[in-house]
């Protein structure tokens, strides 16, 4: 009972957030603002001292990014947009950093947070906690998806102007000839067009929190375990995870594309 109820703090430690009073959640604000700058500067680094001669690892490496992610953009986005590129680059890098962070030794960060708020704050190390996987947080992946649905009403928009879109939310998907039909769907479409706006980034936040959050128990799970269990565990789930983390960031941007691609085309 007493190992169960070890094992059990455990568990609520390692999943309980670092946050404040009000409920925000401290971890995965920095965590993620620190990777977001990872990217952006590796990026802008690699772009100021990019060479059309022989290029570097890193270039071939960034180079190697970008050209995936612009052979997708012609296959699924097929209007003309200077956002579309930056934008989807910017997700699928960031996503991954994120959900790279699974990789980490469980214990690792946690007991550097610990011993510095001990040492350094004079905090019990029981009372600090810390969760590096920011994708496993429903607040962060809802706040990528909204952010994404922002986007799709500002490209409807930009596409077919403030009439065209209030147009199209009345009017698709049903159609009819008849004035008196027509009244009869206004709010028929427009229900169906609220139901498929919000179950876009529903679908998207949903979907990347419950595998992040299935990766990072399992991670915590096999921490339990004697050592060397854990290394025959761990190591084979670790090389599935990299499939995982990378296919997940790779999902939600092919998504963002392809809603953005149909919300800048006519029904």
């Amino acid at each position: 009972m007493a190992a169960e109820h070890s094992a059990t703090e455990y568990i609520q430690h390692h999943l309980t957030f670092n946050h404040t009073a009000s409920g925000f959640h401290l971890d995965t604000f920095w965590i993620s603002l620190i990777l977001g700058f990872l990217f952006a500067g590796t990026f802008a680094l690699v772009a100021r001292k990019a060479t059309s001669g022989v290029p570097g690892k890193l270039q071939n490496f960034v180079e190697l990014i970008v050209e995936m992610v612009d052979a997708q953009i012609k296959d699924a986005f097929h209007a003309k947009s200077k956002v579309i590129g930056p934008l989807s680059l910017t997700i699928f890098c960031w996503v991954f950093l994120m959900n790279a962070m699974d990789f980490l030794p469980v214990d690792l960060l946690p007991m550097i947070a610990q011993a510095i708020g001990h040492y350094g704050f004079g905090m019990e190390p029981e009372h600090v906690y810390l969760r590096v996987v920011p994708t496993a947080d429903v607040n962060q992946t809802f706040a990528l998806s909204l952010s994404v649905m922002l986007l799709i009403i500002g490209f409807s928009i930009s596409a077919k102007g403030p009439i065209g879109y209030i147009k199209e939310l009345f009017t698709a998907p049903f159609h009819a000839e008849s004035l008196p039909m027509v009244i009869i769907l206004l709010p028929v479409n427009f229900a169906f067009q609220l139901i498929e706006l919000a179950a876009k980034p529903i679908s998207l936040a949903l979907r990347l929190f419950g595998n992040m959050y299935a990766g990072e128990l399992i991670f915590i799970l096999i921490a339990l375990l004697p050592w060397w269990i854990n290394w025959v565990l761990g190591t084979p789930w670790a090389i599935f995870h990299i499939l995982v983390v990378t296919l997940q960031a790779f999902v939600f941007m092919m998504l963002t594309i392809v809603y953005l691609s149909l919300a800048v085309e006519d029904h």
